[in-house]
């Protein structure tokens, strides 16, 4: 397919259409003493999972108090990076290892390494005092030990992935002061995956596979309770509307690997691919995604034949999947299929 479109017009759009679920984690003002107290903080709530890594989850709302226009932001969490750089403001430390390429903007000049997303630095951390930690996914269980150091929230998915998009992007937006411009990039957005949609529901049914290791899976919708590996699995169906060749894709695969006599049986009119080992950086020769799908089987297929098979940029759907500029990312992924 064709290289990615560029980034859709403004839009004056409504920002409605992006709450399509309910979200329990919601900011919201804190009840001030004074109205200096309501200019200088902002509060956030969710629900965060106090159980231990082995345990069944247990939720308890949290809520946290944090300064307005915070001078040093800490960010675990990749989308979060994203959107505090797309409204124009800047993260001063992270796992810089994990930033992605076109994310890199959006750190300062001077961005400390906070660590990995599963393990922080918190000597380093601490030495640099910041004013507002932010976690999420996989560095949810950090919430312990950097709650001690500065002001920590779990902005990682929690409801729909466009519920926390327009959950995020609000918060962040009268964190920075910059409400005009988060309301905009909701629009713009709304009106890309309105787009986008289209365009999927002209290209007929489809399946979303991931490939890793010269295996494929089957992508799944997510579950009315799924979590935020789940949610990142049904992103091309539960945001962009792809209507799955298969009825029950989880009963029909059982989460194992599927085989290419598979896709030949099922015969998605669309084919949507992630690369995780592209994404990962731990490809092996012969494994890529253009590779493992280069045979005769697959060449049998209407996707193939069709030329619907859509290579998916790997680092934003499978490592970071959330925020402003990763989201249009998708969007322009998406609507190759129009062209």
């Amino acid at each position: 397919m064709s290289s990615p479109r560029p980034l859709a017009a403004a839009s004056v759009a409504l920002v409605a259409a992006l709450a399509l679920a309910s979200c329990a984690s919601t900011p919201a003002e804190a009840e001030p003493e004074s109205a200096d107290a309501a200019a200088e903080t902002l509060t956030f709530t969710w629900d965060r999972n106090i159980a231990g890594e082995d345990e069944e989850p247990v939720y308890e709302e949290t809520t946290v108090e944090v300064p307005r226009n915070p001078e040093k932001i800490v960010a675990f969490e990749m989308a979060s990076v994203d959107t505090i750089g797309a409204l124009g403001g800047e993260v001063a430390g992270a796992p810089l290892e994990s930033v992605p390429e076109y994310l890199q903007d959006n750190l300062a000049a001077d961005a400390f390494n906070a660590g990995t997303l599963f393990e922080a630095d918190l000597i380093e951390i601490e030495a640099q005092q910041p004013d507002l930690i932010i976690i999420g996914g996989r560095s949810s269980g950090l919430y312990e030990e950097l709650s001690q150091i500065a002001p920590t929230i779990d902005l990682g998915i929690e409801g729909t992935y466009l519920g926390t998009l327009e959950r995020n992007t609000t918060f962040f937006g009268e964190l920075l002061g910059a409400q005009d411009e988060a309301e905009q990039a909701l629009g713009e957005l709304e009106a890309g995956i309105d787009e986008a949609k289209a365009a999927t529901a002209d290209a007929g049914n489809g399946l979303a596979v991931m490939v890793s290791g010269g295996e494929l899976k089957a992508m799944s919708p997510a579950p009315t309770e799924g979590g935020s590996a789940a949610v990142r699995g049904g992103l091309i169906y539960d945001v962009f509307g792809v209507e799955p060749a298969i009825e029950d894709i989880a009963s029909a695969t059982h989460g194992d690997p599927i085989s290419f006599e598979f896709l030949l049986e099922h015969d998605p009119a669309t084919l949507w691919v992630v690369d995780r080992d592209a994404a990962t950086g731990s490809a092996e020769e012969g494994t890529a995604a253009a590779q493992v799908l280069d045979n005769d089987i697959v060449h049998k297929t209407t996707a193939f034949q069709d030329d619907h098979i859509v290579y998916l940029d790997p680092t934003a759907w499978y490592i970071v999947y959330g925020g402003v500029e990763t989201t249009q990312v998708m969007i322009d992924d998406v609507l190759q299929i129009a062209e």
